[in-house]
């Protein structure tokens, strides 16, 4: 009984602690940690005809060892390529082209960036490409 109660006790103290911060959507708690976001520029300026690289960043919390695909869309202008792998070994940045063409129009253009864990909630953002003369 006491051994119960030591237990009891101690499992009330580590929630208190805030050491566990979240429901799972599949039952039970998950470490407030195990979590991800990713990150691209906000803007980027691009001539007609040029090529730009634009970096994607995997912002991964401490408990999060899942592999992320990334899908990269973008009307008007071309992205290659258009989805990466991150796996959870890898280095969690990756570099991304886009491609003006030379009669594009000017303008702004938006890139949509989302990133789908193995399991869990997805991440989205957007990067805008202005496309201006030479």
């Amino acid at each position: 009984m006491k051994t119960l109660i030591a237990i009891c006790m101690m499992m009330t103290l580590i929630t208190a602690s805030g050491c566990w911060s979240s429901t799972s959507s599949q039952g039970g708690i998950v470490a407030a940690d195990e979590t991800f976001s990713i990150t691209v520029p906000s803007s980027s300026t691009i001539k007609q005809g040029e090529v730009a690289t634009v970096a994607v960043t995997l912002n991964r919390g401490a408990a999060f060892k899942q592999d992320v695909q990334v899908d990269i869309k973008a009307d008007g202008i071309s992205v290659t390529p258009k989805y990466i792998m991150v796996k959870a070994s890898e280095k969690p940045e990756a570099k991304v082209q886009i491609s003006v063409a030379k009669d594009a129009a000017l303008g702004d253009y938006i890139v949509n960036v989302k990133a789908t864990p193995a399991t869990g909630k997805s991440a989205s953002t957007a990067c805008t490409v202005k496309v201006v003369s030479p």
